[in-house]
C-alpha cells in the first residue's frame, strides 16, 4: 500500500506549523489520520472516533489508507517505509523484505531474535552504509515486533536525511544529558540518551547481572504495555504483581529481599492507572536482596518527581513531557550515584547508548530546542491535570478517576519534588460504559495515542494498547472503555467545557 507523504511542514526546517492544536483541536472525522502535532515528524495521529480506533486495530483498509503517521515504534513512518522500499528494490529478491536498523549491534540482535522466533534464515547486509536485515515474508511480524519492543529504530529525520543525501554523523546526546542533569539532580555522565524510551528500558534490562544467572525480573503495578513485554521477550521472563498492596505485595517484598529476581521494574506513577507503589519499602527489600530497582518516571516526568533516592536506575521517555511538542522520539536512563550497581550500569549503558540505539543528531537538535522551558511548562499542565481530575470526580456520569492527586497519593508524595505537582495524565471511566463511544466521538479535543504534548490529547488507552488481550486487562482492573487524558496548556475552562459538552452524551 502506497500512501502519499504528509504535506505538513516541519517547523524545524524554517516553515511554520499550520495548525495550533491548543486552539483548533483535531477531533472530527475529517481529521482522521492527521499528524499530531501538525509536523512531518509527528509522534501521534488523530483517531477521532470509536469506529476509527477499532478500524485501526483491526487493520481496516478504509482507516489505514488515511493514516499519514503514527507512533514511530508501532507505525512505520512513511519516510521510513520509503527507505525500506528503496533498500528492498536494491538488495532483496521478490520474496524478501528489508528493515533498516540504526547500528551493526542492533541489527545483529534483531537477526538472532527474529531467526529464533520465526525459525527461518535471515541475512544482514549493508545498504549504502546503513545496516539492513533481509528476511522472508513469514518473518515480517517478528521483525516488526523487535522494532516495536526494542525501540531500536531509524527515525523519520534520519530516513529523510539519508534519502536526501544529507545523512549526518556525530552526536549531541551529551548536550541533552547535560541539559537534563539539573532537573534530575544527576551527574551528566550518569545520563544516557537513546533513540526511544523503550530502547533505554531494553538497555537497562540487558545490563542486569542477574540475567546471566537465569533469574526472572519482577514487574510491580499494572505497567505500560511494552514495559512488561520487553521483560518477557528479552529477559528470562517476568513475574507480575498487579497491585503493590496487601499480602501479595508483602510476599513480593520477601522474595525480593531473598534475591530471587534479576531486577525489579515499576513505574512511578503507573500508566494508565496512575498508581504509585511504596518505593521506600521496595528499595529496602532490593537493598537486602542485592537486586537493582528500575523506576520509570514517564507518566509525570522529572520536574514533578524524584525517584533517584530510591532507584538504581530511572528510565524515562523524552518524547513526552520533556519534549512537549510531540515531534521527536527519544529516551534516557539515569544511573543513581549511590547505587551499588552504578559502575556496572554506567559502563554498559554508555556502550548501549553509543553503539546500539543512539539518538540521531537531527533528532537531538530538535529535542534540545524543545527542552527549553520544560519545568515552567509543567506548571500549567499540573494545574490543569489536578483541576480536571477534581471536576471529573464530582461529575454524576463519571464512575472512577485515576490521578496522582487522588490515587495512592501518600506514595506519590514520597517522591514528589517540593516544586512539583501531580502531572497532567489522568484516566477515568463512565458509569454507563456503553455510552463511552458516544462520549468519545463527541469530545472536541485532539484524540490519538501518546501523551505529554502541549495540547490536550485523549484516547481509549486500553483499546489501543491491549486490543488483543482486553479480557486480561479487565481482569487486572483496567476496563476496555477506560479513557486516558493528557492535559495540555489550554485554559482549564476550555478543557472542562469540552468534557462538559461531551459528557451530555453519557
Amino acid at each position: 500500500m502506497r500512501i502519499p507523504l504528509a504535506q505538513s511542514p516541519d517547523r524545524r526546517h524554517g516553515e511554520p506549523v499550520t495548525r495550533d492544536l491548543t486552539s483548533d483541536p483535531a477531533w472530527t472525522e475529517d481529521d482522521l489520520g492527521r499528524p499530531l502535532p501538525d509536523s512531518s515528524h509527528a509522534c501521534s495521529v488523530c483517531l477521532p472516533t470509536w469506529d476509527s480506533i477499532i478500524g485501526y486495530e483491526e487493520g481496516r483498509e478504509k482507516i489505514l489508507k488515511r493514516m499519514r503517521t503514527g507512533y514511530p515504534r508501532f507505525f512505520k513512518h512513511l519516510t521510513v517505509e520509503r527507505l525500506f522500499d528503496n533498500a528492498r528494490a536494491e538488495i532483496a529478491n521478490d520474496q524478501e523484505q528489508v528493515a533498516i536498523f540504526p547500528t551493526k549491534n542492533s541489527v545483529q540482535r534483531a537477526h538472532r531474535w527474529v531467526e529464533q522466533r520465526a525459525e527461518t534464515a535471515l541475512r544482514i547486509t549493508s545498504y549504502h552504509g546503513l545496516q539492513a536485515l533481509v528476511f522472508p515474508e513469514k518473518a515480517k511480524a517478528d521483525v516488526n515486533a523487535y522494532w516495536r519492543f526494542s525501540g531500536e529504530v531509524i527515525s523519520s529525520r534520519q530516513a529523510q536525511d539519508f534519502l536526501d543525501g544529507k545523512l549526518r554523523e556525530g552526536s549531541k546526546s551529551h548536550l541533552i544529558a547535560r541539559a537534563l542533569a539539573p532537573i534530575y539532580g544527576s551527574a551528566p555522565d550518569h545520563n544516557f540518551v537513546f533513540s526511544s524510551g523503550m530502547a533505554a528500558i531494553t538497555a537497562v534490562l540487558r545490563s542486569l547481572p542477574g540475567l546471566a544467572q537465569g533469574k526472572k525480573t519482577l514487574q510491580i503495578e499494572f505497567p505500560y504495555v511494552d514495559g512488561l513485554k520487553v521483560q518477557e521477550h528479552f529477559g528470562n521472563g517476568a513475574v507480575y504483581l498487579n497491585e503493590a498492596e496487601g499480602e501479595p505485595f508483602d510476599e513480593a517484598l520477601k522474595r525480593i529481599s531473598r534475591g530471587e529476581f534479576a531486577g525489579v521494574f515499576t513505574e512511578a506513577p503507573s500508566n494508565p492507572l496512575l498508581r504509585t507503589a511504596d518505593l521506600k519499602k521496595i528499595a529496602e527489600a532490593c537493598a537486602m536482596g542485592a537486586t537493582p530497582l528500575i523506576v520509570d518516571d514517564s507518566a509525570c516526568g522529572p520536574s514533578n518527581i524524584d525517584a533517584l533516592p530510591y532507584a538504581d536506575v530511572v528510565t524515562g521517555s523524552l518524547t513526552k513531557w520533556i519534549s512537549g511538542e510531540g515531534d521527536v522520539m527519544a529516551g534516557m536512563a539515569t544511573v543513581a550515584k549511590q547505587s551499588p550497581f552504578a559502575a556496572i550500569f554506567t559502563s554498559h549503558l554508555a556502550t548501549e547508548s553509543e553503539s546500539v540505539s543512539p539518538l540521531y543528531i537531527g533528532d537531538a537538535e530538535v529535542l534540545l530546542s524543545n527542552i527549553k522551558g520544560y519545568p515552567q511548562r509543567m506548571d500549567a499542565i499540573n494545574a490543569n491535570g489536578s483541576a480536571l481530575a477534581e471536576w471529573l470526580s464530582n461529575h454524576p456520569a463519571v464512575a472512577s478517576v485515576w490521578h496522582p492527586s487522588i490515587t495512592t497519593r501518600e506514595n506519590y508524595d514520597l517522591i514528589r519534588r517540593k516544586s512539583g505537582g501531580y502531572g497532567g495524565l489522568l484516566s477515568f471511566t463512565l458509569k454507563n460504559l456503553k455510552k463511552t463511544p458516544a462520549f468519545y466521538d463527541a469530545l472536541r479535543l485532539s484524540k490519538g495515542p501518546s501523551f505529554g504534548t502541549n495540547f490536550t490529547l485523549v484516547c481509549p488507552y486500553v483499546m489501543l494498547a491491549h486490543y488483543t488481550e482486553l479480557e486480561w486487562a479487565e481482569a487486572c482492573g483496567v476496563h476496555p472503555f477506560l479513557i486516558r487524558v493528557s492535559c495540555g496548556q489550554e485554559p482549564i475552562e476550555t478543557i472542562i467545557k469540552a468534557f462538559e459538552d461531551a459528557l451530555k452524551e453519557a
